[in-house]
C-alpha cells in the first residue's frame, strides 16, 4: 500500500496546513483531495486519482507493486501530476474518520464501479480520461498517461472550436468532444452538465438524438441505483420485482433483457429458491438464443441443481458409540 505523506510543501505554511498533500514532483501520494486540487492549481499540474482497495483488490495490489511503487513511474510523472490515493480498504483502522468519509463521497461522486479505477482530472477535479491496470511496467504506463493527458488539451480545443459554430453543427462538435474522453455516462452527466445544456440549446429539435439518449441513460442509471439499493438491503424480492417491471415495460435489446434475467436468477439463488432460479436461467437463454453467455448458463443450471440436491439430502445424525 502506498504511504500517504505530509509533503515538504512549497512553503512551511502549506506543509502545516495541508496534511495528506502530495507533490506533483512524484515524491509521494496524498490522501487529501481538496488540498491536492489546490496544489495542482498552484503547480499547473493535473490530478492522477487512484481509486483502490489496497488490502483486498488483487489488481490494485499488482498495479501498485509493478508500477506505482517504481522509481521510473515517480520520475515519469514528475511535474505532471499530483498523485491522490482514494483507498477503500477492508481494514480501515489506518484511515482517519475524515478520510473514510471523504473517500466514500469521492467513490460516489466519480461513479466508481470497479477497482482499480485511475482517473486523470484537471485541477478543478473534472475528469478527462480513465484507465486502470495495464501490463508493461512503469515506463509503458507513463507513456499511456502522457497520451491520455493530451485528452485535456483536445477537450479544451474541441470546446473552443464548437463555440464558433451554431445549431446542429455545434451540437455535433460538442458531442464528439465528450465522446472522445471515453468517460462513463454518469461521469459526463455529473461533471459536464453545462456542455449537455449547450448541446440541447443548439439542437432543440434533437436531430442528434442526444436528448433522447441522455433520457434513456438517466433511466438506466436510476434503475441500477434502485437495484443496488435492494441488493445492499438484501431485499431480493424487491430486486426481482423491479426487474420484472422493467422487463414488462419492454424496449430492451435481447442482450439487455438477458442480463436483467440473469440478475433475477442470481437473486433467486441468494434465497435458495433453486427452482425459480433455474426457470429464470431458462428464461435468460430464451431471451437471447444466440448469446455467447448461454454455454455458461447451462453450467449455472447444473450447479444450482447440485446445490438443491445437496440441501435436500437427509442429514444423518452422528453415530453414538
Amino acid at each position: 500500500m502506498k504511504t500517504n505523506q505530509i509533503v515538504k510543501s512549497l512553503t512551511a505554511v502549506v506543509a502545516l496546513s495541508c496534511p495528506g498533500l502530495a507533490f506533483a514532483g512524484g515524491e509521494g501520494w496524498g490522501s487529501g483531495f481538496a488540498a491536492s486540487m489546490k496544489q495542482a492549481a498552484a503547480s499547473k499540474a493535473d490530478l492522477l486519482v487512484d481509486f483502490t482497495g489496497s488490502d483486498w483488490c488483487s489488481w490494485c495490489i499488482k498495479l501498485d507493486k509493478e508500477v506505482f511503487s517504481q522509481e521510473s513511474f515517480t520520475e515519469g510523472v514528475k511535474d505532471k501530476f499530483v498523485l491522490v490515493e482514494v483507498d477503500s480498504p477492508r481494514d480501515k483502522s489506518k484511515l482517519s474518520a475524515e478520510t473514510i468519509t471523504q473517500n466514500t463521497e469521492l467513490v460516489e461522486k466519480y461513479a466508481v464501479r470497479g477497482y482499480p479505477t485511475i482517473l486523470l482530472c484537471d485541477a478543478e477535479g473534472k475528469p478527462y480520461a480513465k484507465t486502470g491496470y495495464r501490463e508493461g511496467g512503469p515506463v509503458d504506463y507513463v507513456k499511456n498517461l502522457d497520451n491520455l493527458r493530451g485528452n485535456k488539451q483536445r477537450r479544451d480545443d474541441a470546446f473552443a472550436s464548437a463555440a464558433k459554430l451554431k445549431g446542429v453543427e455545434k451540437a455535433k462538435a460538442l458531442i464528439s468532444a465528450l465522446e472522445a474522453m471515453k468517460l462513463s455516462d454518469e461521469m459526463v452527466s455529473r461533471f459536464y452538465p453545462e456542455i449537455a445544456a449547450q448541446i440541447q440549446a443548439a439542437d432543440p429539435e434533437d436531430e442528434t438524438g442526444f436528448a433522447k439518449n441522455a433520457a434513456v441513460k438517466a433511466k438506466q442509471a436510476e434503475f441500477q441505483a434502485d437495484l443496488m439499493g435492494f441488493a445492499r438491503n438484501k431485499d431480493f424480492d424487491g430486486a426481482i420485482g423491479l426487474i420484472n417491471e422493467a422487463l414488462k415495460e419492454g424496449g430492451l435489446s435481447a442482450q439487455e433483457a438477458q442480463k436483467m434475467i440473469l440478475n433475477k436468477a442470481m437473486f433467486y439463488g441468494q434465497q435458495q429458491k433453486f427452482d425459480e432460479a433455474i426457470l429464470a436461467l431458462d428464461e435468460a437463454k430464451a431471451a437471447d438464443p444466440e448469446s455467447r453467455l448461454n454455454a455458461g448458463i447451462d453450467g449455472m443450471k447444473m450447479r444450482l441443481a447440485q446445490q438443491k440436491e445437496k440441501l435436500a439430502a437427509p442429514k444423518h445424525p452422528a453415530a453414538v458409540e
